[in-house]
């Protein structure tokens, strides 16, 4: 009696340092998923049944991601010596205080607007 072999998805495939390395890279500068893969030469099938196989190596690929945004906040936290930067920060940060925007919120019941009221920062007052 024959036995068949398997056909089904390899779970090893092209599971070499080299691919977890392009993997890696391409996390660190927040790639997608789809852009990793691409970029490491695997399926999104393949990722996902090696991050399922390793619960450590999907954990990695998520710190990574989070790099570019840390990198970000530095530069933004080193740019606060200088008055646009200082200006920048605080306009995003204490909106109240210090934004140069005024936001609407209008209400409408269906094609009756029944309210506008203007949202001024406590600066503009």
């Amino acid at each position: 009696m024959k036995t068949k072999k398997k056909t089904g998805p390899k779970d090893d495939y092209k599971c070499t340092k080299e691919v977890v390395l392009k993997l890696e890279h391409a996390f660190s500068i927040d790639a997608t998923i789809e852009e990793a893969c691409y970029y490491a030469d695997i399926s999104r099938d393949t990722y996902h049944r090696w991050v399922k196989k390793n619960p450590k190596l999907s954990d990695k690929f998520e710190r990574l991601r989070q790099k570019p945004i840390l990198l970000a906040r530095q530069t933004v936290v080193k740019d606060l010596d200088s008055p646009d930067g200082a200006r920048w920060f605080l306009e995003r940060k204490k909106k109240h205080e210090f934004s140069t925007k005024v936001e609407t919120d209008v209400t409408s019941l269906g094609e009756k607007i029944t309210g506008i009221n203007y949202i001024v920062p406590d600066n503009k007052k």
